[in-house]
């Protein structure tokens, strides 16, 4: 049976995917418009990302539990209204301030839905559990590719724009699901203990991985939110710029990332693309002055990231014996917090320094990252052994691309 082929059901949650994973990149076009326009700091408008971001990753050390007892559709109508409110409010704020705490709202519901949107599409798909998976990442890759483009777009009439824009797609999202999802997890719940996720960085193996993910993190969001002011690109150039980097990292984490764990062992692919991105994140602040040189670090760092994100995500998978969902929700909850910080250290590093001081400072925090894998190798040899079913491998790349 054709992938195509599938419920009204099946389609309203891919849908609302497709918008949901918009929601990472859609600001990045419209950051300098905000500065200019609601008379904010750099550091100020960055903090869209930080305050999304940090309420995300508090919000995934719950949504195993909340998910568990009120059921998928509960979760993820609720995650939708959450994110159609915070956004309509963003896009009708005065100020910047009222913007990252609308912005935060946004995270919790898209954390909220995220958790729940696979899980949802494999238990209504036609075709099998294969099927549901490749319209899933077909549904994230376009919404990670898509977002900044349209940011672009919109956030060239207004910086409102991207955030009017998501609301009424959230909204047609939200309808969409109430009316066609059935109501069908009801007797498979397994409630989860509120604790678990806590329980589950005490795992020597997860502990390792997260503090991986959190250095790696932070040259993830200085090269994300930080970039577009030495760009100095308007928003729909921007909007082009960031197009590129989604569809670099759509496509290395669904097609690269499992060609090379499918030949090298995971911590060694880890540790050569980390090393790699620190040399990319180099290259951009050697060429920070230069457009096209930027443009071309963005791209490419694009491409590092979606491995990175596909192959640490995997090895969580691995890590323990703990239901998936626990241990990424521990795994995220961590790693979200090095994209918190990284976007107002960068812009204010570039304030005291120089506009290249927070590539070199994502660099080498990168490079920890990189040490943290080498020195934990021992620790994570387990991950290595097995190989991973179909199903884990499409939650690595969907909690991957969560960043």
């Amino acid at each position: 049976m054709s992938i195509l082929h599938q419920s009204k059901q099946v389609w309203a949650v891919a849908f609302a995917s497709v918008v949901a994973f918009m929601g990472i990149g859609l600001v990045d076009p419209i950051l300098p418009a905000i500065a200019e326009d609601l008379d904010a700091t750099p550091t100020q408008a960055v903090m869209l990302f930080t305050s999304y971001l940090l309420i995300t990753g508090l919000a995934m050390l719950i949504t195993s539990w909340v998910s568990s007892r009120i059921g998928a559709k509960r979760t993820l109508l609720i995650g939708l209204a959450l994110i159609v409110a915070f956004a309509l409010a963003a896009a009708l704020s005065g100020n910047v301030e009222a913007v990252i705490g609308f912005r935060a709202g946004w995270g919790l519901g898209n954390a909220l839905f995220i958790s729940t949107a696979l899980a949802t599409i494999v238990g209504a798909a036609s075709g099998g559990t294969s099927s549901a998976i490749i319209l899933y990442e077909a549904a994230l890759g376009l919404g990670i590719a898509i977002g900044p483009l349209l940011g672009g777009l919109l956030g060239s009439i207004s910086w409102r724009g991207p955030f009017f824009g998501t609301s009424v797609l959230m909204a047609v999202a939200f309808i969409a699901i109430l009316v066609l999802l059935n109501k069908t997890d009801d007797a498979a719940r397994v409630p989860v203990s509120f604790t678990a996720p806590f329980r589950a960085l005490r795992n020597p193996a997860l502990a390792v991985l997260a503090a991986t993910a959190l250095f790696y993190n932070i040259g993830f969001f200085v090269l994300l939110a930080y970039t577009p002011f030495p760009l100095g690109l308007d928003a729909i150039g921007l909007g082009l710029v960031f197009f590129g980097w989604g569809l670099s990292v759509a496509v290395t984490s669904v097609w690269i990332a499992p060609l090379l764990t499918a030949r090298l062992k995971r911590t060694t692919v880890l540790a050569i693309v980390l090393p790699l991105l620190a040399l990319d994140l180099l290259g951009a602040a050697l060429f920070v002055t230069s457009t096209v040189g930027l443009i071309v670090a963005v791209v490419v760092g694009g491409m590092l990231l979606g491995v990175n994100n596909t192959v640490l995500t995997e090895a969580v998978m691995e890590a323990t014996d703990l239901p998936r969902s626990v241990a990424s929700s521990a795994y995220s909850s961590v790693r979200f917090l090095g994209g918190a910080v990284a976007p107002p250290i960068a812009t204010e590093l570039a304030r005291i320094f120089t506009p290249s001081t927070p590539y070199i400072f994502a660099a080498g925090s990168v490079l920890v990252a990189t040490l943290v894998i080498v020195l934990g190798r021992r620790r994570l040899a387990h991950i290595d052994a097995r190989p991973e079913s179909q199903l884990e491998e499409a939650v690595a790349i969907s909690t991957g691309a969560a960043a």
